[in-house]
């Protein structure tokens, strides 16, 4: 991805979830909320779905790809060798079972909702890697290498939250936000580390997924910043642990 494809995608992602968060705004000045009607559900949804939708637009727009099939069969390639997906699941462990053990399981769902919710938060969650992960990730990458990346990426990712959950009434206090932040960078170091390693959107796509699915199933929400420090840290120190390994095997491979 070169500089361009990438400032159109930032442009248009932010436009779009903007937009759609001030048509939100102005009907709620008119007594109108998501409580109340419904239907503005859809612009919530398109705010949510802006970096899906961007993915394609600037990729074809571009001739990055002929069109939408080839788009979806670049998103979801799910051919992968299989320790592509061990370091997909061994990631998320990494992740949330410092944060179960820190926050408990008081508030948990069974089990098996885990698998119930995972094609739910797909397509509510996970299916934004066709836009951060297929076009924004590897045009940050090439610019500034994988740990200045990740972190833009994080900080991107965070701004790019704020007109999506404000008119549900998610972003509650600072302190939410900060949380919030945290997580975010921790997770987009995991999902950098993906697609520099594996070169495949679909795994973090999966990865994006399981993490909803197992934040929706073990607590909807955990407010320890020691909870949140501890995982999103190990989180950053191993994912850039994989990608050192990962390259130094390359190096090898090549000489």
């Amino acid at each position: 991805m070169n500089k361009k494809v990438t400032a159109q995608f930032l442009l248009l992602v932010f436009l779009i979830a903007v937009i759609a968060w001030g048509v939100c705004v102005i009907f709620g000045l008119f007594g109108f909320t998501s409580e109340n009607a419904p239907w503005l559900y859809i612009f919530i949804a398109i705010c949510a779905f802006s970096p899906t939708i961007t993915s394609y637009v600037v990729l074809k727009r571009n001739n990055k790809v002929k069109g939408f099939k080839e788009w979806l069969k670049n998103v979801f390639a799910v051919k992968s060798p299989p320790r592509y997906y061990l370091l997909v699941v061994m990631l998320a462990v990494v992740y949330y079972v410092p944060l179960i053990v820190v926050t408990g399981l008081k508030d948990a769902k069974p089990f098996y909702m885990f698998f119930v919710l995972l094609p739910v938060v797909l397509i509510g969650g996970g299916i934004e890697e066709a836009g951060w992960s297929y076009v924004l990730r590897p045009g940050l990458d090439k610019k500034f290498g994988f740990i200045l990346s990740s972190l833009f990426s994080g900080v991107i990712w965070t701004l790019w939250h704020i007109p999506v959950h404000l008119p549900q009434g998610k972003i509650e206090s600072l302190s939410w936000f900060g949380l919030f932040t945290v997580g975010c960078l921790g997770l987009s170091f995991a999902l950098g580390a993906i697609i520099r390693i594996t070169k495949n959107v679909f795994l973090c796509v999966l990865f994006h997924t399981m993490s909803n699915a197992a934040a929706g199933t073990f607590f909807e929400y955990s407010d320890s910043w020691f909870g949140n420090i501890l995982a999103s840290g190990l989180l950053i120190i191993i994912s850039i642990a994989a990608v050192f390994i990962h390259e130094k095997k390359v190096r090898r491979l090549r000489l």
